[in-house]
């Protein structure tokens, strides 16, 4: 199911989901039918998931970025699981191995915002928090190589 054309179709698409079929198919040499083909069939067997909206957290009003790990206190982990889900700041949370049980990145206002959350937070376990100054990777997706 993945070939090199297949794959030369997802690095398109992760380039801009928008993509039209035709500028995909002058890109790779296809035709456009042919480009379409292809990729109701990856999203029928599941290979492509989705497509979704990017948007900027600053443009919106959130100023800080921060990754914040947690570290459960005994019998909090569960209910932190389904309490980490109706925190708007959050953009992705993991369950790790290791001494934390919990990584989050998450979007804040300001400092005082950043504050108020890790409030929120400590009464599940212990926190610590390193802001992000920049991205070095972003939004990289896995297409495995030719």
């Amino acid at each position: 199911m993945l070939d090199n054309l297949n794959k030369k179709i997802l690095k398109c698409l992760q380039e801009n989901a928008r993509m039209s079929n035709s500028e995909i198919g002058r890109r790779i040499g296809m035709s456009s039918p042919a480009v379409g083909e292809r990729i109701k069939k990856m999203e029928d067997v599941g290979l492509i998931n989705g497509y979704k909206t990017i948007v900027s957290p600053f443009d919106v009003g959130y100023q800080l970025k921060a990754i914040i790990t947690l570290r459960a206190f005994m019998g909090k982990l569960k209910p932190f699981l389904s309490t980490v889900k109706t925190y708007n700041e959050v953009l992705n949370c993991y369950r790790i191995t290791g001494n934390e049980n919990i990584v989050m990145e998450v979007v804040l206002k300001n400092q005082k915002h950043l504050e108020e959350f890790i409030d929120q937070l400590i009464v599940f376990g212990e926190t610590k928090t390193q802001i992000v100054l920049s991205h070095v990777i972003a939004n990289n997706e896995v297409v495995p190589a030719s």
